[in-house]
């Protein structure tokens, strides 16, 4: 049996049933979202009727209510506690996808869709913060380091976003309601299982009042810096859906490839996060370890870039692509980890989950902005490789903006 067996068995018997919970939290929450997500944009234009413009305005909100206020569920976790908090929404999950199932009209969509974002804003920053906390109660015991369970974390949402997708293209054979209620039937599940075996207090988590604590966050000039820096990940990450689309149209002529690179960057993360965690754990800080995951996004950027003036088209234009994939998955694997593994050691004590909240409040808001410049950017008229040079300046950029000591 390899070592590396042993050492993922290991890991396994060492974690705590607290800490293996909230993984496979995380797993079942996105395969109950991303069963329904991907398939929203079509109905909204086909099935509701709704133009363009207005699909990416109600997806926009989406994102706003969730990534925008994940700084309000952190916060209601850190008062509260984190059950509470996680039950409620998980019930809001459940009534989101249960009205956008039968939501016939534009403001019953809005509505719904407004409910599904809010509810992932309360259960989402309380499970990553405590999952944050028990990482670092797991290290300080021995059992390793934090960045491991954080990737376990990280690929048990991969392979969540991997197979949700396949549950909703098989119900979606029915319609799009019997997609929507099979979301929602996997948060009732969650739910339950929740109500049963989420303690009513951890040890070592206070509770702490919901005042007093964002001026002290936006003073700390290293947290935020993080959030910068992982803001600028997030907008490079998020090509994904942007440039990479584009690029691939321009090479093969349709769409149809995105699909398989999409396959890769899941198939990457799930094979690959954990012993690459493994080993950039026993060699590099976190900040080295997040420096090395932007200037190897960065690198992907500039692989399509320095392809590009040879106009190539058809497979051999998709190797670049491909490449772009690789290398911005390698990255996210460096990337992510680590900055969710140093939020506890720059969040004030008790307030663990509205810093949680606040990093992907503020990188949220950077992609915002800097999706409408990038698409922009790709709409620009210049030449096809400058504008990828100028994305691969962005998180080549951001690793000045990483906090010195770590």
């Amino acid at each position: 049996m390899s070592t590396l067996t042993l050492s993922r068995k290991a890991d396994r018997v060492r974690l705590s049933p607290l800490l293996r919970l909230l993984i496979l939290t995380q797993l079942a929450f996105n395969i109950g979202f991303f069963a329904v997500l991907p398939f929203l944009a079509e109905h909204l234009g086909t099935a509701v009727g709704m133009a363009g413009w207005a699909v990416g305005f109600v997806l926009g909100l989406r994102t706003f209510s969730q990534q925008g206020l994940f700084v309000v569920g952190g916060a209601l976790a850190d008062r509260y506690g984190i059950r509470p908090v996680v039950l409620v929404g998980c019930a809001l999950r459940i009534a989101g996808f249960a009205w956008l199932g039968h939501a016939e009209q534009v403001w019953a969509v809005v509505g719904a869709v407004l409910l599904i974002g809010f509810a992932a804003a309360l259960f989402s920053p309380a499970v990553e913060s405590e999952v944050a906390r028990q990482a670092v109660v797991w290290e300080e015991t021995g059992g390793g380091s934090r960045t491991r369970v954080l990737a376990l974390f990280t690929v048990a949402g991969q392979a969540g976003a991997f197979v949700g997708p396949l549950i909703g293209a098989l119900l979606l054979s029915v319609d799009f309601r019997t997609v929507c209620l099979a979301g929602a039937g996997i948060f009732v599940l969650v739910l339950a299982g929740h109500a049963w075996l989420l303690p009513q207090h951890i040890p070592g988590r206070t509770r702490v009042p919901i005042r007093g604590g964002l001026g002290p966050l936006l003073r700390n000039r290293r947290f935020l810096a993080l959030c910068c820096a992982y803001g600028a990940y997030l907008l490079a990450y998020n090509q994904l859906y942007l440039a990479l689309p584009a690029e691939v149209e321009r090479a093969a002529g349709s769409q149809a490839p995105l699909a398989w690179l999409f396959a890769l960057s899941s198939l990457l993360v799930v094979t690959l996060q954990l012993p690459v965690t493994r080993w950039v754990g026993e060699r590099l800080t976190l900040r080295r370890s997040m420096a090395a995951g932007l200037t190897t996004i960065a690198a992907g950027f500039a692989v399509v870039a320095a392809a590009l003036p040879g106009g190539w088209t058809g497979t051999p234009a998709l190797v670049p692509a491909a490449g772009f994939v690789a290398l911005l998955t390698l990255g996210q694997m460096l990337v992510a980890p680590a900055a969710r593994a140093w939020v506890p050691d720059l969040a004030e004590d008790g307030r663990l989950g509205l810093y949680t909240g606040a990093l992907s409040s503020v990188s949220g808001l950077i992609v915002l902005v800097g999706s409408a410049a990038s698409g922009s950017l790709l709409d620009s008229g210049l030449p096809p490789a400058v504008p990828w040079l100028l994305l691969a300046a962005v998180p080549a950029a951001a690793i000045a903006l990483l906090p010195r000591k770590a």
